[in-house]
């Protein structure tokens, strides 16, 4: 399990549907190692904190092993790490074996795996495709959110070790289908 690309962006205003809104889905790799603090990672910040940051949702993580089923949905876009809005793009972890409150370890600093992430329209401003929310929802790659128990430096190479479990072991991902459930 480890650490592949960090990616960081500030909010931006684009035009979707002759409207001009601002998002904080576009993220930029970042080399070297950053300070993961308790809202964000130095250089991030989040364009509507009504539903995005705080100290539940301080930064998003996606898994690099969706990127192959991705590329193959949609073979004409280009799929940089950071595509999705996330801002750690990992290996290893995945929405099954990963449970909400389970701790880790990543360079010097502590976290705890909170929520699936439930997409809004942004990522279809992103990609540029009203349907993506849809698509993403039903493929069930969802990513997951981690709140900072401990700020210290991360880097791409990082290992994440485990260092804690909830007794409840709820994955990530049967927590994302509790949560559709709940809205459908």
């Amino acid at each position: 399990m480890k650490l592949l690309s960090i990616q960081v962006g500030r909010p931006r205003q684009v035009t979707w549907r002759r409207r001009t809104l601002t998002t904080g889905i576009y993220k930029d790799r970042v080399e070297g190692r950053i300070i993961l603090r308790r809202h964000n990672l130095d250089g991030d910040e989040q364009a509507d904190l009504s539903v995005h940051g705080g100290w539940d949702k301080a930064v998003y993580v996606y898994p690099s092993e969706h990127y192959t089923f991705w590329r193959t949905e949609l073979p004409a876009v280009q799929l940089p790490y950071g595509a999705f809005g996330e801002n750690f793009t990992t290996e290893g972890l995945d929405e099954l074996t990963v449970c909400i409150g389970d701790v880790f370890r990543i360079g010097t600093a502590v976290v705890e795996v909170t929520q699936p992430r439930m997409p809004c329209y942004k990522l279809g401003v992103r990609f540029g495709r009203p349907d993506m929310p849809q698509r993403f929802h039903a493929s069930g790659r969802c990513g997951f959110y981690l709140a900072v128990l401990k700020e210290g430096d991360v880097g791409a190479g990082d290992v994440w070790e485990r260092i804690g479990r909830n007794d409840e072991r709820t994955s990530v991902l049967n927590s994302y289908r509790s949560s559709l459930s709940e809205v459908g």
